[in-house]
């Protein structure tokens, strides 16, 4: 750029403004067009209200008449509420109801004062004349008109047709008839819609009249169910195809929904003809027909255009060919193998694989494979449920004697389901299945899981369906607990999470510390079925003494074995289970040596005494809580034991405040001391209460003793604590009971040595400067004086005259407001002497 040429003498010289003042002529000329854009729209609305309006003809402009759109915009007319082509489609599609309304009045009842020749003659040219209209009307352009007088020719010819039924040919049957009229019809209107192009109406209402003629054949032949359903399905292959093939999209929905209609209906008809079959002949058949409707979804599915409904169509055909072949199959198996033999076709149907196929297929075929497995699984539910839920009827009948079998076992309660001896086997069919389908992949563990609950159910159902005896029937769900315990523990249960770093400056926590694992699906579901094997254990032992001791005492050493082995949440969860089946087994053995409840009580305690034991010993904290919240539940169950004999209730009480106690010792529990002093304190209650002890310092004083001792050590070792807080409460477990329990007491005793200590209180509050002790001595005192003076106070009441009371009322009234000012420097002042009070 040459030397002195500035980028404004550019923009000059070229008369190209700044981005600015550019922007602003821009937005400047936007706003000219829209106002004029305005003002062209309001005078078109006015233009297009005059020449709807027949009184006022439109103005032409003069050189002496300035349009209204340069000086002022007309008012808007009115805006019609409907359009044109809806007001036409109206009258159009009325004047075709209207005529048709009259052609079949005209059929119906004037038909019979023509004769014959009349009668051809009227039909014959006002269908003609109906049918013949459009041509014209078309070349015109006149299309919704020549739709409606179409739809009026239509219906004639069908009123023709009956119109030839009734005279010429009325002793044909009616079904028959309709069936050849039906076909019939429809070819015609096919052609009439090819000739006529133009026309929309023709080609769908013959596709629908299509659905008729094939079904009303076979029912004017007299079939049975079996063609009925047949010629179903065929008119549904049949609609399917030209759904598939035809262009024209009102043909292709009326097809669609008949193919929809007269399939499921067929569908249905075949599927219920298969159930019904009894032998293998009458099976075959309806495994034909099913067969039929298999092929129609899978073709439909083949070559269906959309995507969505691809997979879908597949799905259904898998299911209709499992029903097929396994309705042919339930022919000729006994009634327990009918769920077996659907299930084997099901699973047949994961074979299907070929490249041939298309994608939507392919992906569809799995679907219907799993559908029949959680069909067949789901058959099983009834008899799973009655094993699990079953044996809790032994807690009505504990140790009634045990029963001849692991199916009496079981049914105490409920009812054995019928025909389900093959349930075992779906279960490990469907379990094998998961195993070998899901091998690899993001779902595996998930899938391994779902195996596993499979294989599981499996094994708890065999003993009973195999009417094994009661004692190998425990044994084998000990094992099976034992099993699934050591697949826990030895599974692999540490699984990285997503988790990032907590802080910028933290490194990623590495894949193998506990802190940024977590269980897999896997070892979760091998730990609960652990856990509910082993409660459904205990509950089919209550038949017997013997085998209540027995699996407690098993799974006791189990689950403690697991916990010692393990660690994380297998250690936690096994230790706890450990410790409840512990105090069951104390429970048990009390009961077997014909203990008292009390006495149980006694021996339950030693869980709560092992469990804090072992949470000293722990290191991990999820273990330690567990084992702690599992002996403070022990502690509770043997005070509920103890609750009705109170001596006995108050050892309980006191032994479970020695174990808080030792807890206690512990630096991450020194919260459980407040535990503790609370159970001693209980335990000293209930031992009172047992003694009849009926004085209430009796029970406050063991708690105010220590309470003081505690807050003189906590002021020592804190010299700001407040003396509310330190002595406070301890002084108000005893004061305020004693108080008033000296209300009501007549006699001399307790209000004197309440009164002594009330002001021996004050007297170490004064001198120590606390504000607690001061007040709360002080107004005790004050309290137990007053209660001393109201007998006297009462009779000098009654020998004053009773004007007395009112005029020593206003004196004293009088004497406040004359030193009134006097009485609030005072207060202020005893005010500031409490606050200089701890």
């Amino acid at each position: 750029m040459p030397h002195g040429v500035t980028r404004t003498t550019l923009r000059s010289m070229t008369n190209i403004p700044p981005p600015a003042e550019e922007l602003r002529i821009l937005d400047h000329e936007l706003r000219q067009l829209d106002a004029r854009r305005a003002q062209l729209l309001a005078r078109r609305s006015w233009l297009l209200g005059v020449l709807r309006s027949a009184k006022t003809p439109a103005p032409a402009w003069g050189p002496a008449q300035t349009p209204a759109i340069w000086s002022a915009p007309a008012p808007r007319s009115r805006r019609p509420e409907a359009t044109a082509p809806s007001v036409q489609n109206v009258l159009l599609v009325l004047g075709g109801v209207l005529l048709t309304v009259a052609a079949i009045a005209f059929t119906l009842v004037s038909w019979g004062q023509l004769g014959i020749a009349g009668r051809a003659v009227v039909l014959g040219a006002v269908t003609f004349a109906a049918l013949a209209a459009p041509v014209p009307l078309l070349k015109r352009g006149l299309r919704s008109t020549a739709e409606s007088v179409a739809g009026l020719g239509l219906v004639l010819t069908v009123l023709d047709a009956y119109a030839l039924h009734q005279v010429a040919l009325p002793k044909v049957d009616g079904t028959g008839y309709a069936a050849a009229a039906t076909a019939l019809l429809a070819v015609l209107w096919a052609a009439y819609g090819r000739s006529l192009g133009a026309l929309r109406l023709p080609l769908p209402a013959a596709m629908a009249t299509a659905q008729l003629p094939l079904l009303l054949w076979v029912v004017a032949a007299g079939a049975g169910h079996h063609a009925i359903t047949a010629a179903l399905l065929v008119t549904a292959a049949f609609d399917t195809v030209v759904a598939l093939s035809v262009s024209v999209r009102s043909v292709r929905v009326v097809a669609a929904v008949g193919a929809y209609g007269t399939g499921a209906w067929g569908l249905l008809a075949a599927g219920w003809l298969s159930w019904e079959a009894t032998g293998p002949s009458a099976a075959a058949r309806a495994a034909a027909l099913l067969a039929l409707a298999a092929a129609i979804a899978l073709g439909a599915a083949w070559r269906a255009p959309a995507a969505q409904a691809a997979p879908g169509l597949a799905s259904t055909g898998g299911l209709i060919t499992v029903a097929a072949a396994g309705g042919v199959l339930r022919s000729v198996l006994p009634d327990a193998w009918t769920v077996p033999g659907y299930l084997l076709c099901g699973i047949a149907l994961l074979a299907v694989r070929g490249t041939w196929l298309p994608e939507s297929v392919r992906r569809g075929l799995p679907w219907s494979s799993a559908g029949v497995q959680a069909l067949a699984v789901a058959w099983t539910l009834p008899l799973v449920t009655v094993v699990l839920v079953g044996p809790a009827g032994w807690a009505e009948n504990v140790w009634s004697g045990a029963p001849s079998d692991a199916r009496d076992a079981v049914t105490v309660s409920m009812p054995w389901p019928s025909n389900t001896e093959t349930a075992p086997l779906v279960l490990a069919a469907v379990a094998a299945v998961l195993v070998l389908t899901f091998r690899g992949g993001p779902h595996r563990s998930v899938a391994l899981s779902g195996a596993l609950g499979l294989a599981w159910a499996s094994v708890l159902v065999l003993p009973a369906t195999l009417e094994l005896p009661y004692p190998a029937g425990l044994l084998m769900l000990g094992v099976t607990t034992a099993a699934t315990l050591t697949a826990a523990a030895y599974s692999r249960h540490a699984h990285p999470t997503d988790d990032g770093p907590t802080s910028p400056t933290e490194p990623p926590a590495s894949a193998s510390s506990p802190a940024n694992t977590r269980p897999s699906p896997i070892t979760l579901t091998t730990l609960g079925l652990a856990l509910l094997t082993s409660l459904h254990l205990v509950a089919l032992s209550l038949a017997a003494e013997a085998a209540t001791l027995a699996v407690l005492g098993s799974l006791t050493a189990l689950f403690a074995a697991a916990a010692v082995w393990q660690k994380h949440e297998i250690r936690a969860v096994s230790a706890a289970a450990s410790l409840a089946y512990a105090a069951a087994l104390a429970c048990a053995t009390g009961a077997s040596l014909d203990w008292q409840p009390h006495h149980i009580a006694l021996l339950v305690l030693v869980v709560p005494a092992t469990a804090a034991l072992l949470a000293a010993r722990l290191k991990d904290a999820t273990p330690t809580l567990a084992v702690e919240i599992t002996g403070a539940v022990a502690a509770l169950l043997a005070i509920d034991l103890a609750a009705l004999e109170p001596p006995v209730l108050a050892l309980v009480l006191a032994l479970c405040g020695v174990i808080a106690a030792g807890t206690a010792v512990r630096p991450d529990r020194r919260r459980l001391g407040y535990v503790a002093a609370t159970l001693f304190v209980l335990a000293t209650w209930v031992r009172l209460a047992s003694w009849e002890v009926g004085s209430p310092e009796a029970y406050t004083l063991p708690v105010t003793v220590p309470a003081l001792v505690v807050g003189f050590v906590r002021r020592r070792r804190d010299p700001g604590t407040s003396s509310w807080t330190a002595y406070g409460p301890g002084l108000s477990v005893t004061l305020l009971p004693s108080l008033l329990a000296a209300w009501g007491d007549l006699d001399w005793l307790r209000p004197l040595l309440l009164g002594t200590a009330a002001l021996l209180v004050t007297l170490v509050g004064a001198r120590q400067r606390l504000q607690a002790l001061l007040v709360l001595g002080g107004g005790t005192l004050a309290l137990v004086a007053l209660h001393e003076l109201a007998p006297y106070i009462a009779q000098a009441m009654g020998a004053v005259p009773r004007w007395a009371p009112p005029a020593l009322a206003g004196l004293l009234l009088l004497a406040l407001g004359a030193t009134y000012e006097q009485r609030l420097r005072d207060a202020r002042r005893v005010r500031e002497v409490l606050g200089r009070m701890h």
